[in-house]
């Protein structure tokens, strides 16, 4: 009997109708697993995934292979965005086992749980060095039943290793880890300086001079490099770093990795040259990338990163909101079983649909040929790097072309609502609204916080993780925790309303009730209130989004900043003391890390704007790329901050100090650039 087919996951629900006895995971399958005295196999994937849908084609959907499956297994499906601490887990038993990994994943455990075995997509029939899954799964059953005692034993080993593998690795040679009190003593060479230098250094040197982006093939879209870059060359000014950063957003906003007719990105690119992308777009994207194009346009004034920023957030809200205003989580990277087909063009059909007129200078201008650049047909393009501003006739053709595709059969849509996407891009939105004065947008990032609190939060205050049609499921996260506090904070610095200031600081403290370690500082993935796994994870590293903590962390120095708690700001230094030796030695995988360690080195400015008559005066700090700067305007509140506060004025303190106040935004414009 399959069991997914009442799950909020469109994921699990794809395989709702396999022949495979799917169950999802909990308590249920392993007590299944015991009774029978068989392994579980765990299957954990994503709706977006294309290798996941080969594996699902070529075995889950054969009544042959299912057989074995089920003959032989426990089979438990999980989707990794709903699940992140199953899968946060496991992945590390994969990569312990065959040093790599990714999805499909697949591996066998222990009716306790603990995995033996793993690996990541198995073909049907065996090719190269790759066995068939029907012979893995066979083979592994035989083992079950003849070398239990040796899998056992290896099971136990492999649980203490995916408990080391999710800690941070030893100081070597015995030195003490770097403690924040002495890395921002205020010494002539002081540490943190050190720090940051070398971490730019090392980004320099991965960053591709000829495509853009850092490292090699396949690209990815590292905005947290990126934003690192940024803060670099605000104290720089260095023509070198603005160049990585300009070489980067111009690749990407030219390639095929970014949808030049109905804006957004897709996840990767499989070339150095960002132009083959891997089609599937994905909300955690679109929200990373509009907040790297916004900086970008406020630390440059270049309209191209403007227009981006646009179309990226037209995309997600014309084509991945709910019509109850939560965001849909991702976008396949397939329609009618071939990946990319929704995106692509043949030469005839675009000439058919443009006409004489307007199809030369369209092919032209999305570097379009005969022999196409994927499969034979054409992804379209910008050769001209960088040159992304259109002119009307090439306007005109993007238009008709776009409504054109739009009577394609779109890729498939994954409709849940992941609480952490949703404010992470609920943070962006509300940045960019400030920033670029969109009212429009900062009512779209007011709906998605509202949406949040009235679908995603029980009402004893506990957050979930994911919602899909009504249903709302699974406790929420600690990286759900951390982006609900920046999303509620971007909200009040947006709109100078306490509320969402309030809503802040109610998630801050929960965040520390829930998931603070005690022992040795940080946030565990999951809740104390959670369901306890092997193995207690945290999520440390900055990969394809920020860690979790290292999110809290900036956002606890914000909070204290703004409140004056001064508990928040020491959780956060006790946070960056934990990796502050680990993100020393290995910078690319703490970049968000590190520009919390840049705001310490040079301190946080708070500036307070009361009242809401002086909007000139707060857009003097919106309308600006300051990384560092907190602005409390609006609605009053409580702690030193709003002091002796007069309205009509804006005051900038930093250190406990403070200017005179300004009266003009000329005064304050002098006064920013000179703190």
């Amino acid at each position: 009997m399959n069991r997914l087919a009442g799950e909020t996951s469109p994921y699990l629900r794809q395989h709702a109708d396999n022949p495979v006895d799917w169950y999802p995971w909990g308590d249920e399958a392993f007590a299944a697993a015991l009774q029978r005295d068989v392994p579980v196999l765990l299957s954990v994937g994503y709706s977006s995934c294309h290798w996941c849908h080969v594996m699902a084609h070529e075995s889950f959907e054969d009544p042959a292979t299912a057989e074995v499956m089920n003959q032989l297994f426990v089979n438990v499906k999980v989707d990794r965005e709903e699940r992140p601490d199953v899968d946060a887990v496991y992945m590390e038993a994969v990569q312990a086992l065959t040093g790599q990994g990714g999805w499909p994943m697949t591996v066998f455990l222990t009716p306790e749980a603990k995995p033996f075995f793993a690996g990541t997509y198995f073909p049907r029939t065996g090719r190269g060095n790759m066995p068939s899954f029907t012979r893995v799964l066979t083979a592994v059953a035989e083992a079950w039943s003849e070398r239990r005692p040796e899998l056992l034993e290896q099971a136990d080993e492999l649980a203490r290793s995916v408990g080391a593998r999710t800690g941070l690795p030893p100081v070597e040679d015995g030195r003490r880890p770097t403690s924040l009190a002495s890395a921002l003593s205020g010494a002539d060479d002081p540490a943190a300086g050190r720090i940051l230098d070398a971490a730019y250094r090392s980004l320099r040197q991965l960053h591709d001079d000829q495509w853009g982006g850092f490292g090699r093939a396949p690209k990815f879209p590292q905005t947290s490099m990126i934003e690192l870059v940024l803060r670099a060359y605000s104290h720089n000014r260095s023509p070198d770093t603005l160049k990585v950063v300009t070489d980067t957003l111009d690749a990407m906003a030219s390639g095929g990795i970014y949808d030049h007719l109905g804006g957004g990105f897709s996840r990767y690119s499989v070339d150095e040259r960002w132009l083959v992308p891997h089609f599937e777009k994905m909300l955690y994207d679109q929200a990373g990338l509009a907040r790297a194009y916004l900086h970008g346009w406020l630390c440059t004034g270049h309209d191209r990163w403007l227009q981006v920023l646009d179309e990226t957030v037209a995309y997600v809200l014309r084509d991945l909101r709910s019509p109850e205003g939560g965001l849909y989580s991702a976008e396949d990277a397939d329609s009618e079983g071939e990946e990319g087909r929704f995106y692509v063009w043949h030469l005839d059909e675009v000439r058919r649909l443009l006409g004489p007129d307007l199809a030369p200078a369209a092919i032209e201008w999305y570097g379009m040929t005969e022999a196409g650049n994927f499969e034979g047909a054409n992804i379209l393009y910008r050769p001209s790097r960088g040159d992304l501003i259109r002119p009307a006739e090439i306007e005109k053709a993007r238009t008709m072309l776009f409504e054109a595709r739009s009577q394609r059969v779109r890729p498939g849509l994954d409709d849940k609502v992941i609480t952490e996407w949703n404010a992470m891009f609920c943070a962006s939105m509300a940045e960019a609204g400030a920033g670029a004065a969109r009212s429009d947008w900062l009512e779209a990032a007011e709906q998605t916080a509202e949406f949040l609190l009235a679908e995603l939060r029980r009402p004893d205050g506990r957050w979930l993780r994911s919602w899909q049609g009504g249903r709302s499921r699974h406790l929420a996260y600690a990286s759900d925790y951390a982006w609900l506090m920046e999303a509620f904070l971007r909200l009040y610095q947006a709109l100078g309303r306490r509320r969402w200031l309030d809503e802040a600081v109610a998630v801050a403290d929960d965040t520390l009730r829930l998931f603070w370690d005690d022992a040795s500082a940080g946030l565990f993935t999951t809740g104390a209130d959670a369901e306890r796994l092997i193995v207690r994870t945290k999520d440390l590293f900055d990969g394809a989004t920020p860690s979790a903590n290292s999110v809290a962390a900036a956002a606890f120095l914000r909070l204290e900043a703004l409140t004056g708690r001064a508990d928040y700001g020491e959780r956060a230094r006790q946070m960056l003391d934990a990796v502050l030796d680990t993100a020393a030695s290995h910078p690319s995988a703490f970049t968000h890390w590190l520009a919390s360690l840049d705001t310490l080195a040079g301190g946080i400015t708070e500036v307070v704007v009361p009242g809401r008559g002086r909007l000139d005066l707060v857009g003097v700090v919106q309308r600006r790329y300051l990384p560092d700067v907190v602005l409390a305007w609006g609605e009053a509140g409580t702690g030193p901050l709003w002091e002796g506060r007069q309205e009509g004025l804006a005051y900038l303190c930093q250190g406990y100090v403070c200017q005179a106040p300004a009266a003009d935004a000329a005064t304050l414009e002098a006064q920013i650039s000179t703190r």
